[in-house]
């Protein structure tokens, strides 16, 4: 909020009170403000009508529309209760990007005036017709997530904010790493939308989802007759679809092996062939690629290709869990709570206090989609109003249950870990601390032995 001197402040109330019409409402559309001036055109008091609903107050108005869609209406012709006819404008008011009311300033006009409006009215709402079809079409093509959308100040996000603002300007791959439900494609979406690739295709493929033998021609494409039951004319994959934009392939943990070894190439020579295909095709795709798994580990499993591991890793990110942010918890509660009114139509105006702290308490296995998931459950129970602690004896019988499965884990994560340690020790002293000796007496490679003598502060002096 700008600074404003003290003896500058009336200037801002006497700045809304000389306009012509004025009135402010608050989401539920409630007048939380009407100048003198608009008072005198409806004929009312303006102190009575603090606090009525708008609707009550000025027929036919659309300031509860306003709230809902959060589209402001620049130049709408309005008519009184009187007959009169007066030009609005209704713009929604927002904090930190949520909406938290409606203002509107109108003024009277002579008819052939507002004759004259209609017309460039008419050519204006085509126009914003227009970009509405651009940006439906643009959401089919494109990201539907921003960085903006990325909610929390945390200092471990605010770290990575500003790795995704670095990392879209080029035109590497990406790696996004964290636990399931950290939001990791909200982030490819918000690379792919700060690049300059932003008004160009985004495609995604989550390798999970679909079958082996349907993801090859699902992402290369294939060629007419290329299998039996292959479409007339073959069919694009989604590398081509994406070429000039990014391509998000959706836990890249999953893709089998003899597919890996098929994107490495792509990734390394810029060009593909289609399923039963033999002519190769030019590409340039910006490949954002999102894990759940540890694929480092996964590569000393012989379950990821080590040559593609470092293709893909060039740039990484990796999303906190929401334990780690715990700070954030407020904001996301606050920003969910918005998303779910303005999706299911409900009127949650808040959340006890208790609340916040349990949830700070928590674990969070699922993380943000768990809560907001949780909050979701709790607002379809409430439908208005705050939400209290007893809406939430769900999450409540479920963090009882994880904080006792937790303990048990401890429990046995130690024994296990004292279990290995000795092992280990155990091992190198047979083998005169021959690390690659010992490391195939315990059948892992010789990285994960050095990783667990790292971890586990083992001599080999």
């Amino acid at each position: 909020m700008p600074d404003i001197r003290e003896e500058n402040k009336d200037i801002f109330y006497y700045v809304l009170e000389s306009m012509q019409g004025v009135v402010v409402t608050d989401l539920d559309g409630k007048i939380i403000f009407l100048n003198d001036r608009y008072a005198e055109i409806l004929q009312v008091d303006r102190h009575e009508v603090i606090g009525k609903d708008a609707m009550d107050v000025i027929p036919g108005t659309r300031m509860h529309i306003v709230a809902r869609t959060e589209r402001e209406e620049i130049g709408s012709i309005f008519k009184l209760k009187n007959g009169e006819s007066v030009l609005v404008n209704r713009i929604p008011v927002k904090k930190n990007g949520e909406i938290i009311g409606v203002a509107a300033f109108s003024s009277l006009s002579k008819l052939d005036e507002l004759s004259t409006f209609a017309t460039v009215q008419k050519i204006e709402h085509l126009s914003k017709e227009l970009n509405q079809y651009k940006n439906e079409l643009n959401k089919l093509r494109g990201a539907k997530y921003s960085l903006d959308q990325i909610i929390g100040n945390s200092p471990n996000l605010i770290k990575m904010k500003d790795l995704i603002r670095k990392v879209a300007q080029t035109k590497s791959t990406v790696l996004i790493t964290g636990e399931t439900g950290t939001g990791k494609e909200l982030v490819a979406h918000a690379i792919h939308q700060l690049s300059t690739r932003s008004h160009n295709p985004f495609g995604r493929v989550n390798c999970a989802a679909i079958p082996n033998d349907l993801l090859e021609s699902e992402l290369f494409g294939y060629e007419e007759g290329a299998f039996t039951g292959a479409k007339k004319g073959g069919k694009v994959g989604k590398f081509e679809l994406a070429n000039c934009g990014s391509l998000l392939l959706d836990e890249i943990n999953q893709m089998p092996l003899h597919l890996q070894s098929k994107l490495l190439r792509i990734i390394q020579e810029k060009e593909l062939e289609r399923v039963g295909g033999n002519k190769p095709i030019d590409i340039d795709v910006r490949l954002i690629f999102t894990s759940n798994q540890n694929l480092l580990d996964m590569v000393h499993q012989d379950l990821f290709r080590e040559d593609l591991y470092y293709r893909i890793n060039v740039m990484s990110i990796d999303i906190p869990p929401l334990r780690a942010r715990l700070d954030d918890i407020p904001f996301l509660v606050e920003h969910f709570i918005c998303k779910i009114n303005k999706e299911l139509g409900l009127n949650i105006t808040g959340i006890e206090d208790k609340v916040i702290k349990l949830f700070q308490d928590y674990h969070w296995p699922g993380n943000i989609r768990e809560m907001e998931n949780t909050l979701e459950r709790a607002a379809n129970l409430a439908l208005q109003g705050k939400l209290k602690l007893e809406l939430f004896e769900h999450f409540l019988l479920r963090r009882e249950k994880e904080i006792s499965r937790k303990g048990n884990e401890i429990c046995l994560e130690t024994v296990r870990f004292k279990a290995e340690k000795e092992t280990i020790i155990s091992v190198l002293a047979q083998t005169n601390k021959n690390i690659s000796m010992a490391a195939k007496l315990l059948k892992i490679n010789r990285s994960v032995l050095y990783e667990k003598i790292k971890k586990y502060n083992i001599s080999t002096t």
